[in-house]
């Protein structure tokens, strides 16, 4: 929408008589309608009406309950002038993609108080390619403060009746991500932005591993009026809280967020088999190496993005799988891979020395060359897609039906358990690109053992358009539920024989969302619909 800034005169209504619609301007008049928006836009009431000059035309400006409409002003000419047509076009902003208003003025030195009033800017969110949100301006010119004024109060009551959009953030910020880029990221990208859309912040530094943890387990957020409580008709106000950092951070926050929920609720940590879902919404700036979860989340890595999905309050549920071992609840999470995704994640995290691309080329090179397969046993629950996901949640209840589980074991060099589609630079449809945030189900994917050269052929897949499943050695599922049993009793693990500074002895590297987990027997890993809040969503789904 090619927007452009004033360059000369200004049109201003005279005496303010046509600020307001007149009680029989009840819709907008015939000759406007040429699409069927146009025609839609009939049958909704006109709050204000008048003249404002947009970018170098005087235009008849008209404020409905969901849009502003535009049309240059132009002398009388012959009906049916195409030329005439094609400059009268009128052009429209949906009230929903606007995200804060000013004042404009322009400021001299000897103008101590305020400067001289041009008008009124109003910043607004638009759709770019492949996913991407940018914000933009449109400035509405007009001399008169009164004009203006009514004009100005009326965009503050329209964007103050968005229930969704956060008014406070708690923000937990890692300095450690990426390069240490993550300060400069939020204070140079993130911060300007929501002070434009006058979000208040309150920013606390990750200082080690499980500070969020600890943090939002024993921190008080009542003061933070984020958002409404989503998806349950509640009118109370909750927070919202933003992670800047990589998937390990991110994967950590929403950890934390969905403990607190079942503490809360007075259910005990340890043993969860029905957790409820996460009170408090959660933002997802990518600031990380990698950026699996935000890359899901929004369709793309991108910063700005990522911010104004949380300014506009773009929210969706997301599916969040348990992690359990003889009973015992060790995590909540997305994903995770066992066998070579968590071994490369073990050799990678010994080498933090390096940058984030060297340690994770050099941790997969070597994971390679020592290439092992694990011996197991994998049981899975098949997933009933007979369930309808957005109304029954009996699929977060513990299955007894043994018939329905299916086993296989052997010789695995992988296996990968995804509730997201895990999308990311070296996988740009993702390592599970059938599944989606919140369908209900899981993707078990898994590569028996092959050669070497068989499986870097399928690593390098991931890469490309190909089907990187299309191996005799790899086997989908779509499941509920996935138990991993390794039979290998020796169970040690050790990525580099000749040295003594691995993983636990008798432990089991995991790779959960970035995260290293280790575990020494059996992982059940479950999943539960819609568990958790996030903002975020494609372009096509906002």
């Amino acid at each position: 929408m090619p927007w452009r800034r004033r360059r000369n005169r200004v049109s201003a209504l005279e005496g303010g008589r046509e600020e307001e619609a007149p009680p029989e301007a009840a819709a907008v008049p015939s000759a406007l309608l040429t699409s069927p928006q146009q025609t839609e836009a009939a049958a909704e009431r006109i709050l204000l009406r008048g003249i404002f000059e947009i970018g170098r035309d005087s235009c008849d400006v008209v404020l409905s309950e969901r849009a502003l409409r535009w049309r240059p002003i132009q002398p009388q000419r012959p009906a049916g002038d195409s030329k005439y047509d094609l400059l009268c076009k009128e052009e429209f902003i949906e009230l929903k993609d606007i995200f804060s208003v000013k004042l404009k003025r322009r400021w001299s030195v000897k103008q101590q108080r305020s400067g001289t009033l041009l008008g009124i800017t109003l910043f607004i969110c638009l759709k770019k390619e492949q996913n991407k949100l940018k914000n933009s301006t449109l400035d509405l010119i007009n001399l008169s403060e009164d004009h203006c004024d009514i004009w100005f109060r009326q965009f503050k009551k329209i964007l103050a009746g968005f229930p969704n959009r956060p008014k406070s953030l708690k923000i937990l910020l890692n300095p450690q991500s990426h390069k240490k880029e993550a300060t400069q990221v939020y204070y140079e990208k993130v911060e300007p932005l929501l002070k434009l859309a006058g979000i208040k912040t309150d920013v606390t530094i990750m200082e080690y591993e499980g500070h969020a943890l600890s943090l939002l387990k024993e921190c008080e957020l009542q003061g933070f009026d984020g958002i409404q409580r989503l998806f349950t008709g509640m009118q109370t106000l909750e927070p919202s809280v933003v992670c800047v950092g990589g998937d390990g951070s991110a994967s950590e926050v929403a950890h934390a967020l969905l403990l607190r929920a079942q503490k809360n609720a007075g259910m005990e940590t340890d043993r969860i088999l029905i957790p409820v879902r996460a009170q408090l919404p959660l933002g997802l700036i990518p600031a990380g190496s990698t950026n699996v979860l935000a890359h899901s989340l929004h369709g793309v890595p991108h910063v700005i993005t990522a911010t104004l999905h949380i300014i506009m309050g773009h929210v969706q549920l997301v599916d969040v799988c348990t992690f359990s071992t003889a009973g015992k609840l060790l995590r909540f999470g997305f994903s995770a891979m066992f066998g070579f995704g968590g071994r490369t994640l073990a050799l990678a995290e010994k080498y933090r020395w390096m940058s984030p691309n060297q340690r994770r080329d050099f941790a997969v090179v070597k994971a390679l060359a020592k290439l092992k397969a694990e011996d197991c046993e994998i049981s899975f629950l098949p997933f009933n897609s007979s369930d309808d996901v957005e109304n029954n949640q009996s699929l977060s209840l513990p299955v007894d039906c043994n018939d329905q589980w299916q086993m296989i074991q052997g010789q695995f060099l992988n296996v990968s358990i995804m509730a997201i589609p895990c999308l990311c630079s070296v996988a740009p449809r993702g390592l599970a690109p059938n599944t989606r945030l919140n369908n209900g189900s899981m993707a078990l994917i898994i590569a028996r053992n092959t050669s070497r050269p068989e499986f870097i052929k399928h690593l390098k897949r991931y890469a490309s358009v190909k089907n990187q499943f299309n191996f005799p050695f790899v086997e989908t599922y779509t499941v509920e539920e996935v138990k991993v049993h390794p039979r290998n009793n020796t169970g040690g693990y050790n990525p580099e024989e000749e040295e003594d500074e691995t993983a636990s002895e008798n432990c089991f590297p995991w790779n959960v969302d970035g995260d290293l987990m280790e575990v020494a027997s059996e992982v059940h890993i479950r999943l539960h619909p819609r568990l958790i809040s996030v903002y975020g969503g494609s372009v096509e789904e906002i």
